[in-house]
């Protein structure tokens, strides 16, 4: 592999200013339009579960240690059956929604908070009305299918999903950052790529380097006065 003079790629990179700059330029204008009137903005509502004691009315001193542990040992599995098929059918049948179960199980997330009994649910929509009405829906469905094969009553609502204020997937300001970062790295990356190939004599001591030869003089470059 050639060696790099870095003086030299120093040299040739500030003689190519003008291009850095119209590249970079170029990528902010093109990503900064996209990100206002191209991409579909999506909003995040999320709620919170709990899994109680069966009777749903228990107080703390109520709950035994052996209602404790069943429910722990619970969570993984309710976490799964949130996103089953059944749920998300009976989601889209209840609010008419023209969504394929697949398609709303993609834009469900299902996480929860280690060794508790907390089970949050997160749903993702470019309505965010219709995303709070998701996530909420999908509590009520998910409960009754609890109810229908474990025959318990024992998951509560904690938070209810409320619409969000802002598209999570739209910061014009982080937005700048990353298209600012990638029109450098597109820049500098083809500045150095022409350098690289750019097969033509920059210096004499490029000769005497390459070839071993010694230069006997340099003919400097004149300007040409303009004519009066």
């Amino acid at each position: 592999m050639e060696e790099i003079n870095l003086k030299e790629l120093i040299d040739y990179i500030k003689a190519r200013v003008v291009l850095i700059l119209f590249i970079l330029l170029f990528v902010v204008v093109i990503g900064s339009t996209y990100s206002l009137f191209f991409k579909t903005p999506k909003y995040r509502s999320a709620t919170t579960l709990v899994l109680v004691s069966d009777s749903g009315e228990a107080t703390s001193s109520q709950t035994t240690q052996t209602d404790v542990n069943l429910n722990k040992s619970l969570v993984p599995t309710y976490s799964e059956i949130i996103k089953t098929d059944a749920v998300m059918k009976q989601v889209i049948k209840n609010l008419a929604l023209d969504y394929t179960p697949a398609y709303l199980k993609s834009n469900v997330t299902v996480s929860t908070v280690n060794n508790t009994e907390i089970i949050k649910v997160v749903v993702t929509d470019p309505d965010k009305s219709l995303a709070a009405d998701i996530a909420n829906e999908i509590v009520k469905v998910f409960s009754n299918q609890i109810k229908s094969i474990y025959k318990l009553q024992n998951v509560s609502q904690i938070d209810v999903a409320a619409e969000a204020g802002s598209p999570y997937n739209i910061n014009i300001v982080k937005d700048l950052v990353i298209y600012i970062l990638i029109g450098l790295v597109l820049s500098f990356g083809l500045v150095f790529v022409i350098f690289y190939f750019d097969t033509t004599v920059k210096s004499s001591d490029e000769i005497e380097n390459k070839l071993g030869l010694a230069v006997m003089g340099v003919i400097p470059k004149v300007k040409k006065d303009k004519k009066k």
